[in-house]
Formats: C-alpha cells, structure tokens, sequence
C-alpha cells in the first residue's frame, strides 16, 4: 500500500503538538498493518466528506483519507468538532 499527504493535510500536520504527530505516526502504521484494528474505529464518512474515511488518532483527533485501489492520501487531520462540526 502506498501513502500520500494532501498539502491541506501536511500544513495542519506541521501545526499539530508534538505528541499528536507522534500519535499520528503509531496510528498510521498500525493502519497500515492492521486497517480495521478497533483502536483506528475505520469508519466511512457521510455528508461533505462523503466517499471519504476517518481513523482515530487520540479520543478527539481524527485522520480523514481516502483510499483508491491501493493508494491512501490522508488529506485532513484535525478534532472531531472541527472536521464535522459536531
């Protein structure tokens, strides 16, 4: 499987505390070992974000991305509330 970053994705990622890019980085790999582990909650997106993803990154943090054959393009990371307004 081959991983890309969105510049939307890339720009918050740099802004992102320390911790939480590490945490992202665990995440990730474990997605890439394991896509439906329960600790990633691997989940399709509705709405504006529909034919999209989300995993979990911390209990607030979430990664939106989607998957096309066998290409992943993370392209957003932000809090749940930012993301879907909720």
């Amino acid at each position: 499987m081959t991983v890309h970053t969105h510049r939307i994705f890339d720009k918050k990622y740099l802004k992102l505390q320390v911790k939480i890019r590490d945490r992202f980085r665990e995440r990730r790999d474990l997605f890439l070992e394991a896509p439906f582990h329960p600790l990633l909650d691997n989940h399709a997106l509705h709405g504006k974000w529909q034919g999209y993803r989300s995993i979990n990154i911390t209990d607030d943090f979430r990664a939106v991305f989607k998957q096309e054959n066998e290409t992943i393009t993370f392209v957003d990371i932000d809090t749940h509330h930012n993301l879907y307004g909720t």
